[in-house]
């Protein structure tokens, strides 16, 4: 086994290797911009830091590893198409650098970029790759849908807000341990513990982008702080401040959320404001604490070494650790 920091470097040394400036400029381009402006890497670590827990070398998790995470920004471009973002990962997003035609045309190139990197394995190994990729990237559109949805409706509840950003998010983090397994033909209940690992562990994670997203620091949070806010967004922090409100406090929040202002940094400032005096940030830090702990669980089930399974868990740690 790798530390974290080498799994990085070994999955960014092979994304610098791969052929993605090619003809038309117009349609490679992009994605390579979007591929090289950084990030944790989270996914592509996690395929290859999986495939070695069940003793397989992280080198044969690789195109795996590449898939997952030309899929994940191919998911983001489009993202940030539909929320008009500005930034990612403090750069300017592609539809802002290029142009929305552009960024729609590169997103689908890289969908189906993403699925001939499988293309590496077995037929049997492909199989099974392709047909969990297949479900997941159906899932995360699904998530999207409902995020898109919950704009625009006010009966939103916290199960169906977790359904959504599990869909949206976690099942692509669980995805991507599930690949590491399956390219290792780990057994079948060891390859769904370390998928529910992955769907707790994403769950968390994105629990915590929604807290980072309102009160995070916009020189290490890399995207425009308040941005769900801006969006009208449900989140977690939005229903929980509802749920502890007194009348006039939802009644205020429901005020801001139900039309965009010209002066966005007011409205951002008393959202948070709301969200501090109902105790909605405290419980969403109290959640995102419960999801990472069933990670921890689901991980203590499972039938690998116990350094294995403790390097698991500093990944864990280390990425609920992120700065605010």
């Amino acid at each position: 086994m790798h530390t974290i920091h080498q799994y990085q470097e070994f999955f960014i040394t092979y994304l610098e290797n791969q052929t993605i400036n090619k003809k038309p400029e117009n349609l490679y381009a992009p994605i390579d911009y979007i591929l090289r402006l950084g990030g944790k890497r989270m996914r592509p670590v996690l395929t290859l830091m999986t495939s070695e827990v069940f003793n397989v070398d992280y080198k044969n998790a690789l195109p795996a590893a590449m898939a997952v995470e030309v899929f994940h920004n191919f998911s983001l471009v489009h993202d940030d198409i539909m929320d008009d973002a500005p930034l990612r990962r403090g750069s300017p997003t592609v539809h802002e650098k290029w142009n929305i035609n552009t960024g729609i045309l590169s997103g689908d190139a890289m969908l189906i970029l993403a699925y001939q990197y499988f293309e590496q394995y077995e037929p049997i190994v492909f199989r099974d790759l392709a047909k969990l990729f297949s479900k997941t990237a159906l899932e995360v559109c699904e998530g999207q849908q409902w995020d898109v949805d919950f704009e625009t409706r006010k009966d939103v509840t916290i199960p169906e807000y977790l359904k959504m950003i599990e869909y949206k998010t976690a099942v692509l983090v669980a995805a991507a341990m599930k690949m590491g397994a399956i390219i290792a033909k780990a057994s079948e209940e060891n390859a769904n513990l370390i998928y529910d690992f992955g769907l707790y562990l994403g769950l968390a994670f994105q629990l915590q982008d929604d807290y980072l997203d309102a009160f995070g620091d916009p020189e290490t949070f890399g995207k425009q702080v308040g941005g769900d806010i801006i969006e009208n967004k449900k989140t977690y922090l939005y229903l929980k401040a509802l749920e502890f409100s007194n009348d006039q406090q939802a009644e205020q929040l429901q005020s801001l959320f139900a039309v965009q202002y010209d002066d966005n940094d007011k409205k951002i400032d008393e959202v948070k404001n709301i969200f501090i005096q109902t105790g909605a940030s405290s419980a969403t830090q109290e959640a995102i604490k419960e999801y990472t702990f069933r990670a921890f669980d689901t991980l203590e089930r499972m039938d690998v070494d116990q350094d294995k399974k403790e390097l698991l868990r500093t990944f864990g740690e280390n990425l609920m650790g992120r700065n605010v």
